[in-house]
């Protein structure tokens, strides 16, 4: 499954990974100390939308109904800025991060696609605290990791274009963790086949991490080659933002898969829990 930002800009995935960024993002900011932000798929930041296409059914939809949604006026706020007449552009996480830091923060954004690199770096001129690396994002996250600031977010979200993109990502994982303990990290992954996703959560609970699945399902997992829906792995996540999720999701997923949609909100523990010491 080929995932490119390009073709699929503001649908039902992409608002479901941002709207859960910008709280991440937002957790964050609450302190006052500095933090790091790494991005290892970044896109090229701005998309323009055009019908038809995919943002129909994700913040094409969700755009009129805004004041219905009151709890995601922080991710509003991000498009409004980017929309002054009607929904003609979406932001990608680049633009979402380097909108969200503040002048003790600072970001990497790694993009190994030479037009999409020059394109973020078109797109993020002037900004400040910003570093584009055109690189492998595997290869580069390893000496990314930890920040100087040893606080912030390694945001993962590759197009999926190869076979063993899920290994890798489990790879990359158990690497960067490995050397960075106490950093946050959000994964975001498709569900097509659920044996890829089986095994991503394996890997996880294998490091040993307080750790959690979140999944939105659009449709049900009856066709294995179909998108039918996608997920994120948070690893240390923020305090109180699953019980946050637990009650947007479901109510937002009902909204976005409309009245004939049989949309499902999951969320699965991936903490290794300790055994009760015996008697």
């Amino acid at each position: 499954m080929n995932y490119r930002h390009l073709f699929h800009a503001g649908n039902v995935a992409d608002v479901f990974k941002h709207l859960i960024l910008v709280r991440v993002l937002e957790a964050l900011r609450f302190k006052e100390t500095p933090f790091c932000v790494i991005d290892t798929h970044a896109g090229s930041g701005l998309y323009r939308l055009q019908a038809p296409g995919e943002f129909e059914q994700g913040i094409g939809r969700l755009w009129p109904a805004r004041p219905q949604w009151p709890q995601l006026a922080a991710y509003f706020e991000l498009l409004t800025a980017l929309n002054s007449s009607g929904l003609n552009v979406y932001p990608g996480s680049p633009w979402i991060i380097r909108t969200l830091l503040r002048p003790q923060d600072r970001a990497v954004f790694i993009e190994r696609h030479p037009e999409e690199a020059a394109a973020l770096r078109d797109n993020l001129l002037g900004s400040r605290g910003i570093t584009i690396n055109e690189a492998d994002a595997w290869a580069a996250l390893k000496g990314l990791v930890p920040p100087r600031e040893n606080r912030g977010l390694v945001f993962i979200d590759p197009p999926y274009e190869k076979p063993d993109e899920f290994e890798q990502v489990a790879r990359a994982l158990r690497a960067a963790y490995t050397r960075w303990r106490n950093g946050l990290y959000l994964v975001w992954y498709p569900i097509k086949a659920r044996r890829p996703v089986e095994k991503l959560h394996e890997a996880v609970r294998a490091l040993g991490a307080e750790a959690l699945a979140v999944e939105l399902l659009m449709l049900p997992e009856d066709v294995p080659q179909r998108l039918n829906g996608s997920g994120v792995i948070l690893i240390n996540p923020p305090w109180k933002l699953e019980e946050t999720l637990r009650a947007l999701l479901p109510p937002l997923a009902a909204f976005l898969a409309g009245p004939d949609g049989q949309p499902q909100a999951r969320f699965v523990n991936l903490s290794v829990v300790a055994p009760a010491p015996k008697p």
